[in-house]
């Protein structure tokens, strides 16, 4: 459950937006949401560089290219300079994102973020925001789903943007009451943000066999309309 020293920053981050004329509570939210995802790009990469480090070995698939440092938020987080931090965000780290993936050309993802928008232009406001973003823990899963959660609940057609998410802790006692096997097909009509899917891939994923080793299954999860 999201804490009060949490909603408490949040309230301060979407004040801030308010405040520097991005009051539509949707476009906060999309605003918030595309930062976050350049945060976590930067948070697994360090993850993978230091696994590397441990192993005396080259990273392995590294998300972000030699040309590509700057677009992390690692660097550009420290810079000074507030109006070279939103040229790299808009002009290098945004237009990135867009296009991530091997098959960036066909991929789902990028034809649904072909119309995505960078709308912070205040070198300031940026600042503030990376500022304030870089304050909000966001290693556990439950964490997202409960800062999510409560910015849904600022928008005041809540009602009509889908229902909310269910609890880590009850899909995952429903997922194992349901023990889905590895040849089995998984079904989940009213997905949301796919938490079931996810938590019965990785339940497949965990999976053993009677003598207590790893079957290593692989997972495919498909989405369809």
């Amino acid at each position: 459950m999201i804490t009060g020293e949490m909603k408490s920053k949040v309230d301060r981050l979407w004040t801030t937006f308010w405040n520097n004329g991005i009051s539509n509570p949707l476009s906060v939210i999309e605003q918030i949401s595309y930062l976050l995802f350049i945060k976590r790009l930067d948070d697994l990469e360090l993850a993978k560089e230091k696994k590397a480090q441990r192993l005396d070995r080259p990273v392995s698939n590294p998300t972000f290219s030699a040309h590509q440092q700057r677009c992390r938020w690692s660097y550009f987080k420290n810079l000074t300079n507030s109006e070279e931090m939103l040229r790299i965000v808009r002009d290098e780290a945004f237009p990135f994102i867009k296009t991530l993936g091997a098959n960036a050309a066909e991929s789902a993802y990028v034809r649904h973020m072909k119309d995505a928008v960078f709308l912070i232009a205040n070198p300031a406001l940026l600042s503030n925001v990376v500022g304030q973003i870089d304050q909000i823990p966001m290693e556990d899963r439950d964490t997202k789903g409960d800062l999510y959660e409560y910015m849904l609940s600022k928008l005041t057609t809540a009602g009509t943007n889908g229902q909310f998410r269910t609890p880590r802790h009850i899909i995952k006692m429903i997922v194992d009451l349901m023990a889905p096997g590895a040849r089995e097909i998984i079904c989940d009509p009213a997905c949301g943000t796919a938490g079931f899917l996810v938590a019965a891939a990785e339940y497949l994923r965990d999976l053993k066999d009677g003598d207590g080793k790893a079957t290593k299954q692989r997972v495919c999860i498909t989405f369809r309309r």
